[in-house]
């Protein structure tokens, strides 16, 4: 490239930096509502959900980030354990933002919390609906109980223990096999944090080069 073209070159990219908004910084928090509902009993791995930014992200002074911007990702994880310890999960990844006039953006971050009550979000990101709770406990002890009584009126003492052992996993069946779901609502609001800064810089366009006629000769 001839030098008297690297002086444009040089002011296009000065111009470019100076417009540039800055990138928002990681931990930054994105208030994002779900569209698509996402459940355990209806998902798979590598399905897709979208969302919508609630909250515009501004950084000194400028919105990167407005409202009704969206947001996409996939499916990471599903499981609906059959046991009473276990918590049915689903796991997401935010993989684009993308801004209503259609620049679409990469996005590394992390679910952190929901405004579902009863639930929790582990440090991996991914959502926990509720597991064996008080009511399960209640089920658990009456099926033992009514089981021990009935085996005492039938055999006395011997019968009460086999009485007992009936009535629980009678139970234990009954919870297993209505075991529960994990289901994130379309409308549920997401918190979403940054692992590292986003920039939303647009990329350079690359100057033209027009090559010089060859200069005549005679011949």
């Amino acid at each position: 490239m001839k030098a008297w073209m690297l002086l444009p070159c040089s002011l296009l990219a000065t111009m470019l930096a100076a417009q540039s908004p800055a990138p928002v910084p990681a931990g930054t928090a994105l208030m994002v509502r779900l569209d698509t509902t996402l459940a355990t009993f209806s998902n798979k791995v590598g399905d897709p959900f979208h969302g919508s930014i609630t909250q515009p992200v501004v950084v000194n002074g400028q919105t990167i980030i407005p409202v009704g911007a969206t947001v996409e990702g996939r499916v990471t994880k599903v499981s609906e354990p059959r046991r009473i310890s276990g918590k049915p999960t689903i796991g997401i990844l935010p993989e684009a933002v993308i801004l209503p006039t259609g620049e679409r953006y990469y996005l590394d971050a992390t679910l952190t919390d929901t405004n579902i009550k009863g639930s929790d979000v582990n440090m991996e990101g991914q959502f926990k609906g509720s597991g064996h709770d008080r009511r399960d406990t209640v089920e658990q002890g009456g099926g033992t109980a009514g089981g021990m009584l009935i085996g005492g009126l039938i055999g006395g003492p011997p019968g009460i223990v086999i009485g007992g052992a009936v009535g629980a996993g009678a139970t234990t069946g009954h919870w297993l096999a209505k075991h529960r779901s994990a289901v994130l609502p379309a409308g549920t609001e997401l918190t979403l944090e940054l692992n590292r800064p986003m920039t939303t810089s647009p990329a350079m366009p690359t100057p033209a080069v027009t090559a010089s006629a060859p200069s005549g000769g005679s011949n």
